[in-house]
């Protein structure tokens, strides 16, 4: 567990953040009830059904920041991405195929990464971060970020991400930036 602004940051295995989901549903109905994303309780319900199967995954790792006083303040988690994964299918122009082969190693699969209000720009979203692949073998880190998103977008450009694309991730969804993150 490290300290960041403020906030302690430990990293969970699944079934150690299932355990925790409450602290992850806070900070994610939190940030996410925010523009651009403007999720409702039916949106946060849904997250975190696919939650509960994400943290069975192998590979699942997730990071938990919390105020001194116990407060949930920020939350990172992902898994590895499967051979089977849709991801690469969700992009608006396809990239080459050497680019969107998958084989259960290759690419961490960063799922969310948020921070609530009230703890932002104390460098917890980075620890958070940071904590979160400490440890991961993977080649590359895959995410998806909405572009008004702005300070999502600034973050990780600065920690070395680059745009590949645009995807649409669910049905209905706002056109989000696909970004790449090259570990070796």
């Amino acid at each position: 567990m490290t300290q960041a602004g403020g906030a302690s940051v430990e990293q969970l295995g699944g079934s150690a953040a299932a355990e925790a989901e409450s602290a992850f549903r806070l900070v994610y109905a939190e940030a996410f009830a925010e523009a651009p994303y403007h999720e409702g309780e039916s949106d946060v319900a849904a997250a975190f059904r696919r939650f509960r199967s994400q943290t069975r995954k192998p590979g699942f790792r997730s990071a938990l920041a919390r105020s001194s006083d116990g407060q949930p303040t920020g939350i990172a988690y992902g898994h590895p991405l499967g051979p089977q994964t849709g991801w690469w299918d969700q992009l608006t122009e396809p990239v080459p195929e050497e680019m969107r082969r998958e084989d259960g190693q290759r690419t961490f699969g960063l799922m969310e990464l948020a921070v609530r209000a009230a703890w932002r720009g104390q460098g917890i979203a980075g620890r958070l971060h940071g904590i979160l692949l400490d440890g991961v073998e993977a080649e590359r880190v895959l995410l998806n970020v909405h572009p008004e998103s702005t300070a999502a977008v600034a973050a990780y450009r600065a920690w070395g991400y680059r745009k590949v694309g645009e995807a649409r991730p669910w049905s209905g969804a706002d056109l989000h930036d696909v970004m790449l993150l090259d570990l070796r």
